[in-house]
């Protein structure tokens, strides 16, 4: 186990209980925006905090960049690391909540405020836990994005790439929400040797690559990270994810590359290959094995764990057979956030005792959705894979 982590970023098949895709279209979400003016003062009542994930570029456009190949041999590249769909922003609402809820779009989207999160998980042991989001106007904004142009807003925060924010359990309750901070409060929580123990760091739309390129993306992480890899206090027991959301070519299979770096990677590693199927939803997974957490219930509940956690807690890993030509996830299944296959029904999560490597699942989950069957076969290893219809098998 390690006394810290800190995660820069960062399952099954169908049951019959599936809510079929429904005519009517989704609600609208509202994007009713502040103006400029009225952000910049709120800003001045507001203590800022800090956040990272780099953005939409294919595992070998990523390998092959001379800084990410640096950051490689500060730990162990994780080479069968996959997304979980298209196009952005459900993958960090994944990351979060242990699903996309059908997410086939970068709108304005919440998620109700009886729908847990990895926040959920890390409260029952008061473990502190915090956001960075570069560019951010203030702590808690909750807004479309923010840039200083106002026409375009290209280059600086967007929503679409802060986990946390699209979830109403989160937004809705002051305390948390203020735990969405910007850069700048991360160097401040750097400095004063204040920082959480679970964290997610979202550089802006210019430094993740979105709005230039890997060659820019991976110059910023370098740089980002290499002062942190040489500080003590940072890198005390620290494991960090080095990743990306997606890959840009939707016609091939959604792998991301991926890097585990920090004090908690043992000097023989570094340099090394885990090629151990892991996906979004095993950060969640490794988070609760490294804390004994309970699961969520959702596609967490027996995601592959990192193999650096899983190795020091006995947990055994599922194997996955990459010859299958099933292996895309490209696309997201009917759901309430889903544009082209919307359903208004919210997915219920299992109840199941073997989640989280037998914690169970969180007790305020299982109170929440008693006596409801839960609507995806969560506790299989593998998320559905919505693009061929076909589950993806393990040998």
């Amino acid at each position: 186990m390690l006394s810290s982590a800190v995660l820069l970023l960062a399952a099954g098949h169908l049951a019959a209980a599936v809510p079929a895709a429904s005519s009517a279209s989704r609600p609208a979400e509202t994007t009713v925006e502040p103006s400029l003016t009225a952000i910049q003062s709120a800003e001045a009542t507001v203590k800022p905090v800090t956040t990272v994930w780099l953005e939409n570029i294919d595992f070998q456009s990523a390998a092959g960049d001379p800084n990410m190949a640096w950051l490689a041999t500060q730990g162990i590249t994780l080479s069968n690391y996959y997304a979980t769909t298209h196009p952005s922003e459900p993958n960090y609402c994944a990351a979060a909540g242990g699903d996309n809820f059908g997410m086939d779009n970068d709108d304005f989207n919440t998620v109700p405020a009886n729908v847990s999160t990895i926040v959920d998980l890390l409260d029952t042991k008061s473990i502190s836990w915090a956001e960075y989001q570069e560019d951010l106007p203030y702590a808690g904004f909750t807004g479309f994005n923010y840039s200083t142009n106002q026409k375009t807003y290209a280059n600086d925060y967007v929503r679409k790439h802060n986990p946390l924010v699209f979830y109403d359990s989160v937004t809705n309750n002051a305390t948390r929400a203020r735990q969405m901070k910007s850069f700048v409060d991360f160097e401040t929580d750097l400095k004063n040797q204040q920082l959480p123990q679970w964290a997610f760091f979202t550089p802006n739309m210019t430094n993740d690559a979105h709005d230039t390129n890997i060659t820019f993306g991976a110059k910023w992480e370098r740089s980002f990270m290499a002062p942190l890899l040489n500080n003590s206090y940072f890198m005390n027991d620290t494991l960090i994810l080095l990743t990306f959301d997606e890959n840009s070519s939707y016609g091939i299979a959604n792998k991301v590359f991926s890097i585990l770096v920090g004090g908690a990677i043992p000097e023989n590693l570094k340099g090394t290959v885990d090629a151990t199927f892991y996906n979004h939803y095993s950060t969640i997974a490794t988070i609760s094995e490294n804390w004994g957490l309970p699961s969520l219930g959702r596609w967490d509940c027996n995601a592959n764990v990192f193999d650096l956690v899983a190795s020091k807690t006995g947990k055994s890993n599922a194997v996955l057979n990459f010859n299958d030509k099933h292996v895309y996830f490209n696309a997201s299944y009917p759901g309430p956030l889903s544009d082209a296959l919307y359903s208004n029904v919210w997915p219920i999560p299992t109840n199941s005792s073997t989640c989280a490597n037998g914690k169970g699942v969180l007790p305020s989950i299982v109170k929440t959705y008693a006596g409801q069957k839960a609507t995806f076969n969560y506790t299989s290893v593998y998320p559905y894979d919505a693009l061929t219809g076909l589950d993806v098998p393990s040998q």
